[in-house]
């Protein structure tokens, strides 16, 4: 009997959870519609191009989408079998809340390790390969993109005009080029040939110009300068949705749990840095670990009978994760500012949630109301005639 309640406990959480995690991660996803809509029509990228994209980016929003959709899975699936008066039955059956919950906590551990493998491996992948594939749009943009005798606008701050490009597009001829990036000063730039030079370690685009010649004038054109050269670089940036591929090494959110610990090891990094590398390893652990807490706190929370179980289970597991992702940004914000430990800041989420979470699971376990604890608190703490 007992595998047979496991089994029945095990798909109504389940069935609710891959439900809930397919409407949040695409109510997520659609905060990213208009960005597409725009990269498709008016910068012309493939669509091929912008569902690897989708995919890459997914992992980053699995990371919250999993632990919260388990929350609100057991509070809908135990909220759903106490209205029914199903979990009563249970446990007039002669199965404690300890056996009832056996099979939640089976279905929260397979929740933290998919948690787990996602923040650790997936999520450094993604973003890497997302950033590679925006470095080989922006290069496939620039060479493809740049036509002849047409002033071509995809660059940040400057405007580019060939007067030939060849067939192969291999090089530039008659290159003008209005370059706004000194602010106030107007920049011009001519040559006669220029090459397209791409260096993916650094995710850079480089534009190499030959035989020209640079004019800068003010605002109020009564300095001009000229000055003639055999090469010049110029380094371009598709505006905008690229930004940030001039990094030179990996972000924290790219590196694994490997890289992270000997980036804290590095000499030459700055206290600061080290912080933000110490609390982003820790943040890799803590976020799977709050499938647990969540369990231990949809549980109880769950058990008790109402007529909208839905409805309350996505309300109380709003307010909740709300509350647990405010405490994140506290911890995040005191690591910042040093007035808390990277390992602190990190697990306060976990420590503060996980230690209500248990207490009000033996509570329940030990089959205490709550509001019987409000009046022993009551009656001890506040009885008549205490000074």
């Amino acid at each position: 009997m007992k595998r047979i309640v496991d089994n029945y406990i095990i798909k109504e959480i389940v069935l609710s959870f891959f439900v809930v995690i397919f409407v949040l991660t695409f109510v997520l996803l659609m905060g990213k519609i208009l960005q597409v809509m725009d990269l498709m029509i008016n910068r012309g990228i493939a669509f091929v191009d912008i569902a690897r994209m989708m995919l890459y980016l997914s992992p980053g929003l699995l990371v919250f989408t999993i632990p919260i959709s388990l929350l609100i899975s057991v509070l809908i699936g135990v909220g759903r079998l106490s209205g029914d008066n199903e979990w009563t039955i249970f446990r007039m059956s002669g199965l404690s809340l300890f056996q009832l919950s056996a099979p939640i906590f089976l279905v929260a551990s397979a929740a933290f390790l998919l948690t787990l493998l996602t923040t650790v491996y997936l999520v450094p992948y993604g973003n890497l390969a997302s950033r590679s594939l925006l470095f080989e749009i922006a290069r496939s943009k620039a060479s493809i993109g740049i036509r002849e005798k047409v002033f071509i606008g995809d660059f940040k701050d400057i405007t580019l005009y060939a007067n030939r490009v060849p067939a192969s597009g291999d090089f530039l001829e008659g290159v003008f080029i209005s370059d706004n990036r000194l602010g106030k000063t107007l920049s011009t730039t001519i040559a006669r040939r220029a090459y397209l030079i791409s260096d993916p370690d650094k995710k850079t685009i480089i534009l190499r110009l030959e035989n020209g010649s640079h004019h800068t004038v003010s605002t109020s054109l009564d300095d001009y300068r000229k000055a003639d050269f055999v090469f010049y670089d110029i380094k371009l940036e598709i505006d905008p949705q690229v930004a940030g591929l001039q990094q030179t090494r990996k972000s924290s959110r790219e590196m694994t749990v490997t890289e992270l610990r000997s980036m804290q090891k590095e000499p030459s990094l700055r206290e600061e840095e080290k912080r933000d590398f110490s609390f982003d390893l820790h943040e890799k652990l803590a976020i799977p670990f709050s499938c647990l807490i969540f369990a231990f706190l949809g549980v109880p929370l769950g058990m008790r009978s109402h007529r909208s179980v839905r409805a309350r289970g996505f309300t109380i597991g709003a307010i909740l994760v709300l509350l647990y992702y405010l405490l994140r940004i506290f911890g995040e914000a005191m690591v910042e500012t040093g007035r808390l430990s990277p390992a602190t800041g990190a697990w306060l989420p976990s420590i503060v949630f996980g230690g209500a979470g248990l207490f009000l699971f033996f509570l329940s376990a030990m089959e205490i109301p709550f509001h019987r604890l409000f009046h022993l608190f009551k009656h001890y703490v506040f009885r008549p005639g205490r000074p």
